[in-house]
């Protein structure tokens, strides 16, 4: 391999990381275009996060042993790369002399290994900030040469690179949505909101401005219904701009439940110590759930759970409320319940439902962290 080639794919890759603005396709291009320019047969990435965990984000022209089950042997199990890059131990890329990933694929005999037995790895990471690492493999191949190792290093400094500049552009578009719902919270707290608070005064000095019953009773319908839709206002505004997430997110919940007038008894197992994002789909679905126990459950009481793990954290929230019929075949019930999944499944995590009519409904959240 020489060095114009070399420069050659180093210029492509550039190019498509300066166009790319989707982490996983930006990945998986890169592995890609890499593979493909140089004697490499195979790759794949790695993301770990703090605690150690180890994500397979990206693969190409795996052997099928390693594509076995979706990877199986690949997301499952140990290795010597991962063990260095958690103790910080990794610093360039190395000749890895044996991977129990691999060896563990082959034993189990799940498919053609194609010649793959070895791997060279290199941490992925800006400055200090490590995100990962980078693994390469080629058919009957042990060691690799300085060369190659050098262009593996080069590679994963543009990936590096790559990787900060999007999780940099990603905070700044969610700083951006945050100042958008305040926006939109004060716009809301100062025109409707303070609409709807007037015409309850209006139509309660209405009535007591009339000695027409039938005209009372109007005014009481508007006022009901105006107090209806303001409380509504209250929970969306709340929702755009929730007060109290600073203070914990067990506060924040009750005092939400408090403010739709729920009585909610908490039950926590472990240490709630998540990421951001985490602690805010926690929050959202809660929101979402009391609100429909609000509307459809016919109680003003509900039980939460939550259960930390050492890899995921568990929220139950039930009530004995009405509950509802849940054909599996069919669509869900409503748009708050297909809300709380898709946020769910937006970070890697689940729901799940169990109701019966008469009998209340129980939710089921799982989300890792």
């Amino acid at each position: 391999m020489n060095d114009h080639s070399n420069i050659t794919i180093l210029k492509e890759i550039a190019e498509l990381l300066n166009e790319e603005t989707e982490m996983i396709p930006m990945l998986r291009g890169a592995l890609h275009k890499f593979l493909g320019g140089t004697k490499f047969d195979t790759g794949w990435i790695f993301f770990i996060n703090e605690k150690g965990k180890p994500e397979l984000v990206a693969q190409e022209h795996l052997p099928g042993a390693l594509t076995y089950n979706k990877c199986e042997y690949l997301r499952h199990g140990g290795c010597w790369c991962v063990s260095r890059f958690r103790n910080d131990e990794l610093k360039r890329a190395s000749n890895i002399i044996e991977c129990q990933r691999i060896e563990s694929a082959i034993e189990g005999e799940v498919g053609d290994p194609e010649g793959i037995t070895h791997h060279a790895t290199v941490p992925l990471q800006s400055g200090q900030e490590k995100f990962g690492i980078l693994n390469v493999a080629s058919k009957n191949t042990i060691r690799f040469s300085e060369e190659e190792l050098e262009l593996l290093e080069s590679v994963a400094f543009q990936l590096g690179s790559a990787i900060k500049r999007i999780l940099l552009v990603n905070e700044q578009q969610e700083i951006a949505l945050v100042q958008e719902r305040n926006r939109l919270a004060r716009d809301l707290h100062d025109s409707v909101n303070q609409l709807l608070f007037s015409v309850t005064l209006t139509s309660r000095a209405g009535i007591e401005m009339t000695e027409d019953a039938e005209v009372k009773d109007t005014f009481k319908e508007i006022q009901n219904l105006t107090q209806e839709a303001l409380n509504e206002m209250r929970a969306l505004i709340w929702q755009l701009r929730p007060r109290g997430l600073e203070s914990g997110l067990i506060d924040a919940i009750k005092i939400y439940a408090e403010m739709l007038g729920l009585k909610l008894n908490v039950t926590v197992s472990g240490v709630l110590q998540f990421p951001s994002k985490v602690e805010e789909t926690l929050f959202r679905i809660s929101q979402e759930a009391l609100n429909n126990i609000r509307r459809h459950a016919g109680v003003k009481e509900a039980e939460m759970f939550v259960t930390v793990a050492p890899t995921d954290v568990l929220l139950v929230i039930k009530d004995e409320g009405r509950g509802f019929a849940l054909d599996p075949q069919a669509a869900l019930p409503s748009m708050g319940l297909q809300s709380i999944r898709d946020r769910a499944k937006a970070i890697g995590g689940s729901a799940d439902w169990v109701s019966e009519l008469g009998k209340g409904t129980e939710l089921l959240i799982r989300l890792p962290y």
